[in-house]
């Protein structure tokens, strides 16, 4: 079965129900384990006798294997089918989780953790895109706003999780969780989710592109991870990012030149496209920025334990759960730009409401009404910049469109946490200082904020139709005169009509 717009699944049945939970569960899968693992690493390091780099690397591994092959791993799912990569991604996770648990070094350990990243890559973009392309276009949006909520869920539990399972049996246990999750969302969406593909893909993938757009991605990736360690300057890390960049610039250069790319050049001629992944962009980098400093403040400035300071941030995740799928709803109904526009800004007030967290600061009165702030915040911008990348491709991108998103999402989360650090005037020695934290922790969340904010700015230029259902009309009038009445987002304001029966194409300037 293939969903299409006009046969989708309808938000509040059986199937909706299903669905959503067969994507949310594999892609919490691989949200838990980016955080479970960070609590367990003390106690893998003294079982394996790991080294600081080797610790890193068990990090950095599975990272760096995620983000080199998120964009092309969309890709296959448009061409092969995303149920069917989606189930690949699953399985290959979860095996790869069986050989994490039974690591006996080091090496072994960063080895299976790089294959753990590949099943994390083909999984990742294929559970948005499933949503996507097999829910009826009414309910597109409130689909993922209830995919990013309760999926958050799964980040933010991950350190409580994480300590309970070492202190039950070993540190084994925070992979071998993964091997029952995965089994149980193999059985479901064979169930539940309908397969679904881009039916004018033909022939075989291009597969030195996807080679250049993997090394592309890798370097840059692997610069941003060894930067904040290594430093700016590193040969290392100057020579990974001069890497990634050459490697981007030729898949850029090769796309434009091939008769099936793996990502279309086409779709950044779309403004509202190219508006909301820069939007993503700036916002997840200052999110990244706050989230790995807040922490940091709280422990060294307020005096807060690790586990104290993990629930400071729990009202973060209950905002989030409960509103995000209410945000993506609202989306549908008015469209988009509004919370695009007010979103960011309210992010921004709350990062600068946190000027207030310092030492001597209690929770109620400075740590709470900031993250309180902060949250409705990503709740009003989080599911609908989603829901607007995705509706801003043709539906048979869905794949690549996610990939994209979800590549420029981490790079702005990793661009933060290289770069913050330095333009904020922390070393090494202010880590540990109350003082300069604070003082860096305050040049910081000024940063942010001003990203935030410029991402609000940014959607000024978003077409608000984006997330209109599609027009009952199929055909174009004779004369070639858009059949709709006013600013059309399907047929396009500017150039031919582009209107297709039961879908739409964008074009350059709708």
């Amino acid at each position: 079965m293939t969903a299409t717009e006009d046969t989708g699944i309808r938000w509040g049945t059986g199937a909706a129900r299903g669905l959503l939970a067969t994507t949310i569960l594999g892609s919490g899968m691989a949200m838990l384990d980016g955080t479970i693992v960070n609590v367990a690493l003390p106690r893998i390091g003294a079982e394996l006798n790991a080294s600081v780099a080797g610790l890193q690397w068990i990090l950095d591994g599975y990272m760096l294997a995620l983000a080199a092959l998120i964009l092309v791993a969309g890709s296959l799912g448009d061409r092969y089918g995303r149920r069917r990569m989606y189930l690949v991604g699953v399985v290959w996770f979860g095996v790869a989780s069986g050989l994490c648990a039974a690591a006996t070094s080091t090496e072994m350990l960063v080895a299976t953790r790089i294959l753990q990243g590949i099943g994390g890559a083909l999984l990742t973009p294929g559970s948005l895109a499933i949503l996507q392309a097999s829910f009826a276009h009414d309910a597109r949006a409130r689909a993922i706003g209830a995919w990013s909520g309760l999926g958050g869920i799964a980040a933010a539990a991950g350190p409580l999780l994480g300590g309970f399972l070492v202190q039950v049996w070993s540190w084994r246990l925070a992979f071998l969780i993964n091997v029952p999750i995965a089994v149980a969302v193999v059985l479901m969406a064979r169930k539940f989710v309908p397969e679904s593909r881009d039916p004018d893909a033909t022939g075989h993938p291009d597969f030195g592109a996807a080679a250049l757009g993997a090394l592309g991605l890798a370097g840059i990736t692997g610069a941003l991870v060894e930067a904040p360690a290594r430093g700016i300057g590193d040969p290392l890390v100057l020579g990974a990012g001069l890497l990634g960049i050459a490697g981007l610039a030729a898949f850029v250069v090769v796309q434009h030149r091939s008769h099936e790319p793996l990502v279309p050049p086409s779709l950044f001629g779309d403004r509202t496209f190219t508006l909301s992944n820069a939007l993503t962009f700036v916002v997840y980098a200052a999110l990244g920025g706050v989230m790995m400093l807040l922490v940091m403040q709280l422990q060294v400035s307020l005096g807060y334990s690790p586990t104290a300071s993990g629930l400071a941030g729990l009202p973060l995740t209950v905002i989030m759960l409960l509103l995000s799928g209410r945000s993506g709803a609202l989306a549908q109904r008015i469209g988009p730009r509004t919370q695009l526009v007010v979103g960011p800004i309210v992010v921004g007030v709350g990062m600068l409401l946190m000027l207030r967290i310092a030492p001597g600061a209690s929770y109620l009165g400075a740590v709470l009404p900031a993250v309180v702030v902060f949250g409705l915040g990503l709740a009003t911008v989080v599911a609908p910049v989603t829901a607007t990348v995705l509706a801003a491709a043709p539906d048979r991108y869905a794949g690549v469109a996610s990939g994209v998103n979800n590549a420029i999402a981490r790079s702005g989360g990793l661009l933060a946490v290289a770069v913050l650090p330095a333009a904020a005037g922390l070393t090494g020695e202010a880590y540990a200082d109350p003082v300069a934290l604070t003082a860096g922790w305050r040049t910081a969340l000024v940063i942010c904020a001003a990203l935030a904010i410029a991402g609000g700015l940014i959607a000024l230029g978003i077409h608000n139709g984006v997330l209109a259902p599609p027009s009952s009309s199929s055909e174009v009038k004779p004369d070639g005169e858009c059949p709709h009445l006013g600013e059309c987002y399907h047929c396009g304001v500017e150039g031919p009509p582009t209107h297709i029966r039961g879908g739409r194409a964008p074009v350059a300037g709708s």
